[in-house]
């Protein structure tokens, strides 16, 4: 048993050793190929974002130092390599050195800041830099790395990069010793950051402790205080979503701010932004589905006025005679719904009596 253990620890070493030598080879042959420079970039970008397959994670996944822990197999059980190398390059500083010596030559490219977020995102919170201009280098370079990360997973739906999310959310902006270890330009550019996708990545359990943790702004006596920071940001994010599922989550999650103290400008922003989802047509174009989950949020988060609202939305409907058929046809079929369901429900009512015993 001791032999395996043994075994085990120069073997996940060894794998770990073999790609970082792998992103080694293919950070040089870009920086020695200009023309090939971005596709080389964006081929090391995509390898480090696969999902660790089942063969990798039986030599990578083992309780010996060296090896990631069973705890730290991602989230949701899925693990990519750059949690592995993350972890890899954060243990072991010094393996990670040259591969970032040649991120830093490739700083201008596409992918370079992407491929530095995902590999040393970790790294940068724990070793100690002297050089203050170096310092905040490698923190714009992460933040600007997550935001178009994250944004890869917002425009496919998807949540490849929630490890990294909730890295940055968890043990940096919610732990300040952490946090304190980047410059305070940087703090505040990575609590924006996280305030656009904290809804996406589903951890609107942390807001509260998350608006606590908020950073000095300069100009908070204009913007208002924390929570007003985060709503701006959220507001802002709305009005960019383009993938109706992501859109329609936004939603759902954001009635979680009701009852935050906002300031007045900025509880009259997000109901502009809120009302402007409900009405079809030009310049948003939303669909009935995303229409009706805009005025749910709207009339949860702003009970006050709900009927006037519905009365104006209707009245300018009516302004609009192409719109009458679609409108005319959903009600129908809601009314058809409803009379429906309503009936399915008196008939099961009804055999629900008839089957039930008889008291003497």
């Amino acid at each position: 048993m001791q032999q395996q253990e043994a075994s085990s620890r120069p073997q996940s070493s060894a794998y770990l050793n073999a790609l970082s030598l792998e992103i080694k080879k293919k950070l040089q042959r870009a920086l020695a190929s200009p023309s090939q420079r971005r596709n080389l970039l964006q081929e090391l970008f995509a390898d480090i974002a696969l999902e660790v397959d089942d063969r990798a994670k039986d030599i990578i996944v083992s309780r010996e130092e060296d090896a990631i822990s069973p705890a730290e197999c991602g989230v949701n059980g899925r693990l990519c390599f750059y949690d592995v190398l993350a972890d890899y390059y954060n243990r072991v500083p010094e393996n990670g050195k040259p591969i970032l010596d040649l991120i830093v030559q490739l700083w201008s490219q596409s992918f370079a800041s992407h491929i530095f977020a995902l590999l040393f995102h970790k790294w940068l919170f724990e070793v100690q830099l002297d050089n203050k201009d170096i310092q905040l280098r490698y923190s714009y370079a992460l933040v600007q790395g997550a935001t178009n990360v994250f944004w890869m997973d917002i425009q496919s739906n998807t949540r490849r990069f929630q490890s990294l999310f909730q890295y940055l959310l968890d043990e940096v902006a919610l732990e300040s010793t952490r946090l304190n270890k980047i410059p305070v330009q940087a703090q505040r550019d990575l609590y924006l950051l996280l305030s656009r996708f904290i809804l996406f990545y589903n951890s609107v359990d942390k807001i509260e402790s998350f608006v606590k943790q908020c950073p000095a702004f300069p100009n908070s006596f204009l913007v208002g205080g924390p929570a007003d920071i985060l709503v701006i940001e959220l507001t802002d994010q709305l009005q960019k979503l383009k993938v109706e599922p992501v859109l329609l989550h936004y939603l759902s999650q954001i009635k979680v701010l009701r009852g935050m103290e906002l300031r007045m400008a900025t509880s009259t922003r997000l109901k502009t932004c809120l009302y402007s989802f409900t009405s079809p047509g030009g310049p948003m174009y939303p669909t009935r589905a995303v229409r009706h989950a805009a005025w749910d949020a709207l009339d949860f988060l702003f009970p006050v006025g709900r009927y006037p609202r519905h009365l104006i939305s209707l009245f300018f409907r009516l302004l609009y005679p192409w719109y009458w058929p679609s409108s005319c046809w959903n009600f129908l079929v809601s009314c058809i719904k409803a009379v429906f369901y309503s009936l399915l429900g008196f008939i099961y009512s009804r055999w629900r009596k008839l089957r039930a015993p008889k008291t003497a």
